[in-house]
């Protein structure tokens, strides 16, 4: 059942991206940032509600840290989804494994201290080839995604989707400082709606609403299922976790997170008509594979991490 919840997860986020993508047409980043936000803040509150869970919390600034990278990751990631074909945009936001990947190489390095062993000889830093390869194969996936789709309309957004990527990498670290120390993921995912509704808002006034293009009621209601969306994938890949009960469960769960960009392809072919060539399809592969590999390996590292958000 933990497979099926994770798939279902991921199938959610993927609509969400679908959603984002149409509601595009009258929206700017930062307003379907300020909708989902608004929706994740009643759809939380009312379920943390039902479950007894307490949503005071004791580290207000670790929240505020977690929000502000996060929103950061969210709205470059709708900004990339805006403008770029559909599975590329999901798939660069996939690429925060590898990031985390990247950030286990460097934190070693950074830490190593040399230390003379018995010999008297001092040891070498840790090589970590393993991990090193994994981050070296998703960065040559990205180039074969983007060198042959991206025009000059599409390459400010394409950094955009690298960026979504990163940060959200960043904002991951900070889910697994914050459950290490007892924090429930409910109560995290509760105060990056938060942010996501201060963050929109903000970023609206700057702006102004509808980006300056018209829109209805009618076109409104799309904002609706992004943060249902979302707060219902983000549940699906919480459930997939609590319910894996050995670590090669845990494993398999993680990597079943990649076949949300299966069905972003899916999404964009048939709905968008998005055109990938042989380069993209082997550098989307490419980037899923080095995920899992970086995933695999980073369980390893950090066991018992919660779920990822996309």
């Amino acid at each position: 059942m933990q497979a099926l919840w994770m798939v279902l997860g991921a199938f959610l986020f993927a609509t969400m991206s679908v959603v984002v993508k149409v509601a595009s047409a009258w929206f700017n980043s930062g307003e379907m940032v300020l909708g989902r936000g608004l929706i994740g803040i009643v759809f939380l509150w009312l379920l943390a509600r039902n479950r007894g869970v307490s949503l005071a919390t004791r580290y207000p600034g670790m929240h505020a840290w977690r929000s502000t990278i996060g929103v950061v990751s969210l709205g470059a990631w709708f900004y990339a989804i805006a403008h770029m074909p559909l599975a590329t945009a999901v798939t660069l936001n996939y690429m925060s494994s590898v990031w985390v990947a990247a950030f286990l190489v460097g934190g070693a390095l950074l830490a190593w201290v040399p230390v003379p062993g018995r010999d008297g000889r001092v040891e070498r830093p840790p090589l970590q080839g393993a991990l090193a390869m994994t981050v070296l194969a998703g960065f040559v996936g990205v180039v074969l995604m983007l060198k042959p789709s991206v025009n000059g309309n599409e390459g400010f957004a394409g950094l955009l989707g690298l960026l979504s990527g990163l940060t959200a990498a960043f904002a991951y670290m900070q889910v697994v400082a914050l459950s290490r120390i007892g924090e429930p993921e409910l109560r995290t995912v509760f105060y990056f709606a938060v942010g996501s509704a201060v963050a929109g808002a903000i970023a609206t006034t700057f702006t102004g609403f509808s980006g300056g293009t018209s829109w209805t009621w009618e076109h409104a209601l799309w904002l609706l299922p992004i943060g249902l969306l979302a707060a219902l994938g983000q549940l699906c890949m919480t459930r997939a976790y609590a319910t894996a009960k050995t670590q090669a469960g845990t494993l398999v769960v993680a990597n079943l997170q990649y076949s949300g960009i299966v069905f972003a392809a899916f999404y964009g072919v048939v709905l968008f008509d998005d055109r990938i060539d042989a380069a993209g399809w082997a550098g989307m592969a490419l980037i899923i594979a080095s995920g899992i590999a970086a995933t695999v390996l980073r369980q390893r590292a950090v066991p018992k991490a919660p779920a990822e958000e996309h």
